[in-house]
């Protein structure tokens, strides 16, 4: 056991339910490795047949059999290199999250995933069985164990492969992004590769699935827990992964470090990521949105821009009475700097037809909210009527802080397909604009320096309503993220008035939520598959 074995982390974007598309993605990428890499053994992220995460799809038989015959296909096309692959395994009535080597044209051995998350965006439990024993494969000599994602973040599966006697784990994973993630694996990987004595292989899947993001960000860890290699994040490839059979235990050889990306660039090239992938996969022509000068549709834009370039976006001027000059200046001169097609569409016709219609119903009656939502919802049936003729999908463009708070109109600025920033704090976005600024300077200056509104009413500023939003990021990180009472909130030296309304706010715009268009999760708490509260519930926090 001295000659070299040579693995190729095969770090890709695969396509949910495209079992088909899959596995020719799968053949070209192990013919290139072998062809290319001179590979030993390819190693493909978790469930890679299927895509990840199938969910329901996995109830339906036809995506097993289409599974099934994959794996076949895979088996019989691909020679001269063995090839780890992630898929959806039955045995008798039961399903489990599988992953097996091939090799020779047939499945040599097959692992069942031992420890099944059911937590936060998970719920593997409702779908599979777990697998309770180690599966050992020899390659060029090396004992290899074989576990899938969770297994390295609980203690037994790596300890019980060393014991059966692997020199070397594989692990394969679908692990979805949030901010810092990629240190958590590491710190885990690495604590695991210890208390083992072994080197672990960790291979991740890149891509974005509807609101997940996967970043790849695949690595290697010796046994004593030192980082040996780590590949590019948001981006697909082949990645060589040398072993020194020769020492006792195998040594990863060093290989490629990637530099850290700095938290606000990798949120960024996340949010880029999910917005391209959601768009294309759901085969959109392109995004349309609506351009009011403000930071938040302002970073949309150039987030939309750098997924899928100038020239599928389109941006919308929709101005009313209440639109400032420089809203109007400042848009047209981001969408100027990106190359956008931008058109002016006024709404001031539009919305006096609506309040000459309801004069009689809102005869007698104050001014409120009710006019300001009616602006809102003009702009989204104009933004619609724009993607239904044009095959472009609507991005909306409300941020975290809005979402949480319920400061956002139903089918009105929320009417749309995604939401490239429905994730992000308010003050994360304007981090993000300078940060995008640094690359390329095409956010004016004054979008993110003057001081937000929604433009709806005469000298309207979101302060009228709202905390600043320093102030309320800062209680909604306790109460949303940490799940912190209003008590530890006010401990924590936050004014109580404030931090009871702003927890009256999330509590009582649930129903919002709800309704509001996926968008990419950048946080460990997002809303949607991560924090799921009843709309209807007599609980309160006193």
């Amino acid at each position: 056991m001295d000659q070299p074995l040579r693995i190729v982390m095969g770090q890709l974007n695969l396509l949910v339910g495209d079992v088909a598309g899959n596995t020719e993605t799968l053949i070209a990428a192990a013919s290139r490795a072998r062809d290319e890499f001179s590979g030993d053994i390819v190693v493909f992220p978790e469930l890679a047949l299927t895509g990840y995460p199938p969910e329901d799809l996995l109830f339906r038989t036809t995506l097993l059999d289409r599974a099934q015959a994959g794996l076949v296909k895979l088996a019989q096309t691909v020679e001269g290199i063995d090839m780890i692959v992630g898929h959806p395994h039955r045995q008798g009535d039961q399903l489990f999250n599988a992953a097996s080597l091939i090799r020779g044209g047939a499945v040599e051995a097959t692992y069942l995933k031992q420890h099944l998350p059911n937590y936060g965006v998970f719920d593997e439990k409702r779908y599979f069985s777990a697998g309770d024993r180690p599966c050992i494969v020899e390659v060029c000599g090396v004992p290899v164990g074989i576990t899938i994602c969770e297994d390295v973040w609980a203690d037994g599966p790596v300890e019980q492969a060393a014991q059966a006697g692997a020199k070397l784990v594989i692990n394969i994973n679908g692990s979805p992004y949030h901010v810092n993630k990629v240190h958590e694996r590491i710190d885990v990987v690495a604590e695991r590769a210890r208390a083992a004595s072994v080197p672990i292989v960790y291979v991740n899947l890149v891509g974005g699935q509807d609101e997940l993001v996967f970043d790849g960000e695949s690595f290697v860890v010796d046994a004593t827990g030192n980082v040996t290699q780590r590949v590019q994040a948001f981006e697909e490839g082949l990645y060589t992964v040398d072993i020194d059979t020769s020492q006792t235990p195998v040594t990863p050889k060093s290989g490629v470090m990637v530099p850290w990306l700095e938290e606000v660039e990798s949120v960024y090239q996340a949010l880029v990521l999910g917005t391209r992938d959601y768009i294309d996969k759901n085969r959109f022509k392109g995004a349309v949105l609506g351009l009011s000068g403000g930071i938040d549709s302002g970073l949309t834009l150039a987030i939309a821009v750098d997924a899928i370039g100038a020239e599928r976006v389109e941006a919308v001027m929709m101005p009313s009475r209440y639109t400032a000059d420089m809203s109007l200046e400042d848009a047209r001169a981001e969408a100027a700097a990106l190359g956008v097609r931008c058109r002016l569409i006024a709404i001031e016709p539009m919305f006096d037809a609506f309040l000459a219609a309801l004069a009689d119903e809102f005869s007698g009656l104050p001014a409120d909210t009710t006019e300001e939502n009616i602006q809102a919802r003009i702009r989204g049936v104009l933004l619609m009527a724009i993607s239904n003729k044009t095959g472009k999908m609507v991005l909306t463009t409300g941020n975290k802080s809005e979402m949480a708070v319920g400061y956002a109109t139903l089918y009105g600025d929320m009417a749309g397909g995604f939401s490239a920033i429905k994730d992000v704090p308010k003050t994360m976005v304007y981090r993000l604009a300078e940060y995008r600024n640094r690359v390329d300077r095409v956010i004016p200056q004054r979008m993110i320096e003057r001081e937000p509104s929604a433009e709806l009413a005469p000298d309207q500023r979101d302060s009228d309503t709202l905390p600043s939003y320093g102030i309320l990021d800062a209680i909604l990180e306790r109460y949303v993220e940490q799940e912190q009472g209003p008590e530890q909130i006010i401990a924590d030296g936050f004014e109580p008035a404030t931090v009871k309304r702003v927890i009256t706010s999330v509590d009582s715009n649930e129903y919002k939520r709800r309704q509001a268009a996926p968008g990419v999760r950048i946080t460990p708490r997002a809303f949607g598959r991560d924090r799921r509260y009843p709309i209807t519930s007599g609980f309160r926090r006193d």
